[in-house]
């Protein structure tokens, strides 16, 4: 099946959560001069768009290939609209202008790349000298921890073996993600690991229709209808004496700059 970012059923998707506290604390050092100018690549709904502002980013730029990520954007981060400007573009060909900007932000883009060489070396032009370039997605091993109440996320793969290779195929390992940094300029990279607050669900049905309009979580498009059902009906199994759900996410976190 797979996902398709241009479908007018995902407006609200991508633009559903908040960026968790846990989030801001790690980005918030990199925005702390009040005229600092972001560009975040693969913007979805704006979710983070709207963070950095939050944070004392003095503008952002969110580009997004999709029109229909652009339009939730747009309406998720309203009240911000005259600090921010929504450009359709790519990770490897923005058509922004160069050296301009202190931050440039992918957040959960590369695991849609086929490769990193040219949207590492775009994101080096954008940046100015001393610029900080800011890498957030999964590593083959962040996918595979197990499930647990507060890792559902492990129990897609428990209860569907079949979507390991899928997941794994689309995920770049930390090795490969800090080699195409230096092959591309950087240096002084930094690698963080996050624990991050991706919801809190006060019953498990809640939770479950998170699921089944598979919110966010572009691997369930994998499945079909049925399938899906199955997966969840197998984790109110795993969850069945959970009273409240905090899931969390664990993400891997690269820190460049631009030298």
């Amino acid at each position: 099946m797979g996902i398709n970012f241009h479908d007018p059923s995902l407006t609200s998707s991508y633009a559903s959560r908040t960026a968790s506290d846990e989030w801001k604390t790690i980005i918030s050092p990199y925005i702390a001069h009040s005229g600092c100018n972001v560009v975040d690549i693969g913007c979805g709904g704006g979710i983070y768009t709207k963070a950095l502002l939050e944070l004392g980013a003095n503008h952002v730029t969110a580009l997004d290939f999709s029109e229909t990520m652009l339009a939730a954007a747009k309406e998720n981060s309203s009240a911000y609209k005259n600090r921010i400007r929504f450009k359709k573009g790519e990770a490897s060909c923005t058509g922004l202008p160069s050296s301009t900007v202190d931050i440039v932000l992918e957040r959960a883009v590369i695991h849609h790349l086929d490769h990193l060489d040219t949207p590492f070396a775009e994101a080096f032009r954008l940046l100015k000298s001393g610029g900080t370039f800011i890498v957030q997605d999964r590593t083959p091993e962040d996918c595979l921890l197990p499930g647990s109440p507060e890792h559902i996320r492990g129990y897609f793969f428990e209860k569907e073996p079949g979507l390991i290779r899928q997941e794994i195929k689309r995920r770049f390992s930390s090795d490969h993600v800090q080699s195409a940094l230096i092959e591309a300029g950087f240096s002084d990279i930094k690698e963080i690991k996050l624990w991050e607050t991706r919801k809190k669900f006060t019953s498990f049905q809640e939770l479950a229709l998170d699921l089944k309009s598979r919110t966010g979580r572009s691997i369930l498009f994998e499945l079909n209808n049925e399938r899906l059902k199955e997966l969840i009906r197998f984790i109110e199994g795993k969850l069945k004496n959970e009273k409240h759900i905090i899931e969390r996410d664990r993400w891997t976190l690269w820190f460049a700059t631009h030298s």
